[in-house]
């Protein structure tokens, strides 16, 4: 072989990689999206309003479905003994049900572009429960960052048109229970050397998810199923299709995100975070015809500036020590991505 056709070769091989690894990123922004749009159709507008239920829904599929591929050979288990899973696991998996549960409750009084901005609440929060649990480093560089975040999301919150307390109270916990979980995978897994990859982690985490999410369910929404009140009028349906859909893209997001992390790096991840947080809230004016005023976008804008040279500085920082597993990592991704919003910091 000539030295031309082995540079046509790794030419070729490099572009089919490259074709691979974008193939990946917009599959993930699809299904996230997807995610997102659909459960928000289902509480909102399909006559379904039991966000718990909703949740239910993917955690028993995603049990299911774990546990065929598991039991059949498809994935290797992981190895646990029962103190491990009480102890590393259950408070997971309980952070994890509370911020599903809370997240969608958000989608019936939220449109989803104001939730996407709230979102951007998270590095602040994460940096401060971390800092709390000693995860994080405390630097005045970091603080200021998460103030001008934290300008920015109230901002946009002061313009929004249709501001709901309740809505935000949902969004603003559930970002705090996400944001202890975050830092709990990292106390609980990592530092005891635990690695799951997307299928055994729904095989040990789901069906937790559906215990703990069964008790609020039994007691909140299912008399509201079984014996609706006459004189509501609250129109409930089972649109089955929708909530089926919903729990194969919830499955689907996961194995996503295995396949992605495994291939790009931190600054693909973020770029399609920052596509898909745009295109989501495009979708939601365009498909809901949410209304979006300006000065709702400059405080976005503030804050999405503080999130990206927030991230900027954390890979500049994960790049200058060794030590650290880069961001790209799968060891530090969160596991089981959340079904509403698959990119976590």
């Amino acid at each position: 072989m000539t030295a031309l056709e082995k540079g046509k070769n790794v030419s070729s091989d490099f572009w089919l990689q490259a074709a691979i690894t974008y193939g990946y990123t917009i599959l993930w922004i699809f299904l996230s999206t997807l995610v997102i749009m659909v459960n928000k159709y289902v509480l909102a507008y399909a006559g379904f309003p039991f966000p718990v239920a909703l949740t239910l829904t993917h955690m028993g599929f995603c049990s299911a479905i774990a546990f065929v591929l598991i039991k059949t050979g498809f994935v290797a288990p992981v190895n646990m003994d029962l103190r491990t899973y009480c102890r590393n696991v259950l408070p997971i998996a309980a952070l994890f049900s509370g911020t599903l549960w809370l997240g969608n409750a958000a989608y019936l009084y939220l449109s989803v572009a104001f939730i996407q901005m709230l979102k951007a609440q998270m590095p602040v929060t994460v940096f401060f429960v971390g800092v709390l649990l000693g995860t994080e480093k405390y630097t005045l560089l970091y603080a200021l960052n998460m103030v001008v975040v934290a300008v920015g999301i109230a901002t946009a919150s002061y313009g929004e048109l249709n501001f709901n307390v309740v809505g935000v109270v949902f969004q603003i916990s559930s970002i705090f229970t996400e944001s202890f979980r975050l830092c709990l995978i990292q106390l609980l897994l990592q530092a005891s050397g635990i690695k799951l990859n997307p299928v055994t982690t729904l095989y040990y985490v789901a069906p937790a998810c559906f215990a703990f999410l069964f008790v609020p369910f039994a007691f909140l929404e299912l008399p509201r199923i079984m014996h609706p009140d006459p004189n509501s009028n609250e129109l409930v349906g089972f649109p089955v299709t929708w909530l089926l859909i919903s729990a194969v893209s919830a499955f689907a997001l996961n194995m996503s995100v295995f396949l992605l992390i495994g291939r790009s790096s931190a600054l693909t991840m973020n770029v399609a975070g920052v596509i898909k947080d745009w295109l989501l809230i495009l979708l939601s004016v365009l498909l809901y015809q949410t209304p979006v005023g300006s000065l709702q976008i400059f405080g976005y804008g503030i804050a999405f500036a503080g999130v990206c040279w927030y991230n900027y500085q954390k890979l500049q920082g994960a790049q200058s020590s060794p030590k650290q597993p880069a961001p790209s990592d799968p060891e530090n991704k969160p596991l089981l991505s959340d079904t509403a919003d698959g990119r976590k910091p």
